[in-house]
């Protein structure tokens, strides 16, 4: 009886969520899919500059 009253609880709640807008998603995921890009290039350009640092060192 207990997992009948928990799934009526669990969709009660689900009608209180305010879901965001088609139009909000998506500006959300190009935020998302930028940042991403942004840091990949980032990440990728500092561990060539560390790279090529540490073979001048060993090398």
């Amino acid at each position: 009886m207990k997992t009948v009253e928990f799934l009526k609880s669990v969709k009660s709640e689900f009608g209180k969520v305010v879901w965001p807008k088609k139009d909000e998603v998506k500006g959300m995921t190009l935020v998302v899919l930028v940042l991403v890009a942004f840091m990949t290039v980032y990440f990728g350009a500092l561990d060539a500059v560390f790279s090529r640092m540490i073979s001048l060192l060993i090398g």
